[in-house]
Formats: C-alpha cells, structure tokens, sequence
C-alpha cells in the first residue's frame, strides 16, 4: 500500500528549514533563470543546506536518510561489502541486521548497484539516501585500512569503581584495537597464557575493555555479549530487547580481553572450564552502573555476557511501565489488601523484577516493613530491607522466607518461586497475614495456576491465596519522532483480537521509519504487554476442581482479562509499536 508522501518543498516548510517568503523567492528566481530544480535554487541562495533538501528528498522518494555525521556506522555491515565496490558506486553499508544490510547511497535508485552490493553481501539491500560528500568521507574513514570499527563517545569517563583506570574516549577502536594488535605481537613468542594475562593489564586492552563497556552504556544497552567466533570475537549489543551486532575484533586479542573482563569482574582468569560470574562497578558521565557479568566455555574459548544496570535510572512507577488505566487501577487495588498473594509471570528478561519494584515503590511507606529475597538485588530501594541470596551460605529463597516471618513483616517479596519449598512457605505467609509479591515462570497469566499445582501446591491453598497474576512482555516502541503512518484492513487485525464490523474497512496504523537516532531501525525505547487475570469465586472454585486451562481462561476473560495480544492491539491502534513488534513478542505456537 502507498505511503503518503509530502513534496520536498513542502516538507522543507514544516520542519521550518524554510520560511514561505522564501520559496516564494526561490520559485521568482528559478522562473527567471530558466532552472526546473528548485533545490539548486534554494541551495546556491543559502537557504536552506544541502543535507536538509536530501532529507526532504528522501521522504518525499519514500527512502529513509542517513546523516552520517551523526550516524555510528556498523563494523559487521562494513566487513560485508568490499572497497571496491563502496568507491564504484559510492554507497556505504552503514547498519547489518540478520539479512538485512542497510546501504547508504547518494542515488539509492541505483538498481546495479543493489544488485552487485547484493551478491557480494549475500544480504537484502535496504537503499537510503545520504549526502554524498559525506559518503565519501565514510568511505576513506572506514575503508582507510585497517580494522574499520566505530568511534567511540567523546563523553567517556568510564571508570571501574575504585579501580582508578580511565579510558581516554579521544581514540576510537580502530586505533585500540591496532595498539593492542601490535602489543600482542610483541608477546607471541612467550607461554600464551602468561602472555594473555600480562596484556590484560596493558594500557592498550584496558582501553579496549573500557570502550566497549561504554559504548554500551551509551548506546542504551542492556547487555554486552563478547562471543569468541572461529576467526575473531564477535561484540553484539542487546538494545531495546533486540540483539545487534557491532563489531568483530581479531582473535588474537581473544584472550587478553577475556581476561581483561575477568579480572574486572573479580573472577579466577585461570579457570576456564568451568562458568563463572562477577560483578563490574563502573561510573560514566557521572552515573554509576553496575554490570553483572557472567563466563562460560564455548568451544572457541570464554563467552562474556554483561548485563548492564542503571543504578541511579531504575524506572520506577506503575504509570511509566505501559499499563493501561483499568490494569493500573486493578494492580494497585489488589496490591493494597492486607494479605494475599500476588504473582508476576513471563520468561527472563520481560520486565518482572521492574513492575515488583514499582509495585514496592508504591507500597513503601513509613507505616509498612518491607523485605525482599533476590538473586541479584538489581537496584537499592531506600527504605525496604533487600537480602542477596548466597547459596554458598545456605541462605535461599526458602530460608530467607522463614529468617522474614520473624522480622515482622508487613510486605515480603521474593526474587522467584522456583520450588515446592519456596513455595510452601509464600503461601504460609499470605495465609498467616502478609501480602507476598513474586514471580513465576510461564507462558500466561491462567497457566500460573497449573504451574503451582504441577509444584505439588494443594489446590485449595492456591484458591485461598492467590489474589492476581500479572503476565506481561516487553516490546519495542515506535521511534515517535520518525514515524509514519499506514492503512491496514479490519480483517489484518482479527488475530490480535479486533473486533472486526467491516473486514474491508480501513485502519490507520503507524509504523517507525529507520534514522540514526533509532540506530535504524524505527524503534526506540519499550513498553510492556499486559494480561491481568484478577482471582474471583468462579476462578478459585475452578481451581480447586482442577478444571482444564481453557476453562480457567474464558472464566478469567468473563471477569474482566485482556490477554497479551488484545493489550498490545491497543498499544498498536495507539500508534506506541507496530503489529510487527506484537507478533514477534507475544504470539506462540497455537495463536
């Protein structure tokens, strides 16, 4: 279906790059000279720039635009396309995603050049413009020789706390990774494992390791994956719950960096069989973080995976985390009884430890004792007594529950229900008079039910303190200052839930458009699905009589539940994310 397009002059209005009066001119001249294209005119009469008509251009021709002197361009796209071919046509891959090979281009029209981009990469070729001096520049940037890699933030004052090791955030990778190179070579001809341990604690590694822990940390990442490859060691970034690949560094590098990691964390670098984990303090800008770090052996050496945590911007609040109005109505009702419990589901990574925080940030008042069991604590929270699980030490979920009932607890939250023990003594607790907040593993909000009767929970005990069940997911949003919108019919909706009245009838949807600001991609920042299912007589009764799921979730649905897939069509219509984005978060075999 066409997208709308507005006219170049037209746009170059709306944005205010230029004023009426001013076409009004530019159009009086370009009469009298005889000259058809109106960008000229406006160019040579300082109007407006070079890069604001492309823009213009670009929208108006339905491509996406590139500036890229603002743009980070891709190591993996750049490795996938050669010289020669960059400099013929004078086009540069700037981002790679699975298939999909982004290509900036000075006339992105050029079906030849697709086509020969195209067989050399092996990748689908997405056209967009860009100014082609600029693209020039790219090229002898990236193609200069060398290992071409990203530069690194000029706002770098990465520090691992107590550490006292700066990285200069003046050099970028490319030269990082030259100097270790060289380092390492020098090195070679000793024992490799005294040589990998020796270079860890080399400037030129230190300050590799500190790059990309803060090209992380600037780019919004949640976690940082260093995966030794056959040929090199692959760096992928997860933003926004996709992971992207940003680079591959030499394999002979592999091993000091490991290293280099592994010491920061705090882990023995001379095991390297076994997995291991670790904690990295580190302070940017001004802002802690605390990377939980985690090594296992891989078959080409140790993979590292830091997860990345804001100590000092937890999104904290119910009303920042994508509820709608009525689910955020019900949470804080069910969470206000006295005793009860009350469970948060979905796979790792969805969002559930956040929502139980923002739930205790609404709890937590002078006139209520809360503690909490987790393994990790992910954030502080002034004024609730947090205990880190310590297997080592004996002290679990379960023993941690027990140690609370003699604390005097009003509110008690524990990281996870991951056993009949655990369990057990969660349901003791909200029978005896306290509210318990967890979380579960499963695939919907019903299904809890089952998970904890398959535990060995009496059914009666489940109906007796199970006040709500809270599944949810997270997805991707729209990049709301680059998007467009499009039409679909009722009938392209059914499977999300809309209640379709004329299956031919038009629905006006949005959908992201790729810019550096979005990492092009369309999407930036997440927002959660919901599906609330609130325990009422008819539930319990089902529960208790162990009826079959589908009846437990009609029951939930007569009582008021949306499921996963009808609270994302809402966030759809809304124009927050895309049916895309639904589908690849929500649905599962069997929708």
């Amino acid at each position: 279906m066409a997208l709308p397009r507005i006219p170049m002059v037209q746009f170059l209005v709306q944005k205010g790059y230029l004023k009426p009066e001013q076409l009004d001119e530019a159009q009086k001249v370009a009469q009298n000279t005889g000259q058809t294209d109106i960008s000229k005119v406006l160019v040579s009469l300082n109007m407006v720039g070079e890069r604001e008509v492309l823009q213009a251009k670009a929208q108006e021709m339905g491509y996406a635009f590139a500036d890229l002197d603002r743009v980070t361009i891709d190591t993996s796209a750049i490795n996938v396309v050669p010289e020669r071919l960059v400099k013929a046509h004078n086009a540069i891959p700037v981002k790679k995603d699975g298939q999909n090979l982004w290509v900036a281009m000075s006339n992105p029209g050029n079906i030849m050049a697709q086509d020969d981009i195209k067989m050399a990469s092996g990748c689908r070729v997405i056209p967009v413009l860009a100014v082609p001096g600029a693209i020039e520049d790219a090229i002898k940037k990236y193609y200069g020789g060398g290992v071409a890699t990203p530069e690194v933030s000029k706002a770098a004052d990465t520090t691992p706390a107590g550490g006292g090791i700066k990285a200069s955030g003046l050099e970028d990778m490319k030269s990082m990774i030259a100097q270790a190179g060289v380092q390492r070579g020098r090195e070679e001809d000793g024992d490799a494992d005294a040589d990998a341990e020796k270079m860890a604690e080399q400037a030129p590694i230190i300050k590799l390791a500190n790059a990309l822990i803060q090209t992380g940390i600037i780019d919004r990442a949640s976690d940082i994956h260093v995966e030794p490859q056959q040929r090199g060691v692959r760096v992928r970034y997860r933003i926004d719950g996709v992971l992207q690949e940003a680079m591959t560094i030499p394999r002979n590098l592999m091993a000091p960096l490991i290293s280099r990691f592994k010491i920061m964390a705090d882990m023995n670098i001379a095991e390297r069989r076994a997995p291991q984990d670790g904690r990295i303090e580190v302070r940017n800008t001004g802002k802690e973080y605390d990377l939980r770090v985690s090594a296992i052996p891989t078959p080409w050496g140790e993979k590292i995976v830091m997860r990345i945590l804001d100590k000092s911007s937890v999104m904290i609040g119910l009303n920042k985390i994508g509820f709608t109005e009525e689910n955020q109505i019900k949470i804080e009702e069910l969470v206000s009884q006295p005793n009860g419990m009350f469970l948060c589901t979905g796979p790792t990574g969805s969002g559930k430890t956040t929502t139980l925080y923002s739930v205790l940030h609404k709890l937590n008042t002078i006139g209520v004792n809360i503690v909490t069991a987790e393994d990790p604590i992910e954030y502080q929270l002034n004024g609730i007594a947090q205990v880190q699980m310590n297997r080592k030490a004996n002290l679990t979920f379960a023993t941690a529950l027990r140690a609370f009932l003699r604390q005097d607890p009003d509110i008690m939250m524990v990281g996870e229900i991951r056993d009949l023990e655990t369990a057990e003594i969660a349901i003791e607790a909200s029978l005896t008079g306290h509210m318990v907040l967890s979380t579960l593993h499963t695939n919907d909000a019903p299904s809890s039910t089952l998970r904890l009767i398959d535990m060995g929970i009496e059914p009666y005990l489940i109906a007796a303190t199970l006040i709500g069940v809270l599944a949810q997911r997270l997805g991707r949003r729209i990049d709301v200052d680059n998007r467009e919108p499009y039409e679909v019919t009722q009938a392209d909706l059914r499977r999300f839930g809309f209640e379709v009245t004329d299956p031919e009838e038009l629905v006006t949807l949005y959908r992201g458009i790729p810019a550096e600001s979005n990492r092009m991609t369309g999407y930036r920042g997440r927002t959660g699905f919901h599906e609330l299912m609130v325990m009422n007589g008819e539930i319990a009764e089902m529960v208790v009589r162990r009826a079959p799921l589908a009846d437990i979730k009609a029951a939930a649905k007569a009582n008021g539940m949306k499921e996963l897939r009808e609270d994302g069509l809402g966030k759809v219509l809304e124009g927050i994310t895309d049916p895309t984005e639904v589908m690849r978060v929500v649905f599962t075999a069997g929708f």
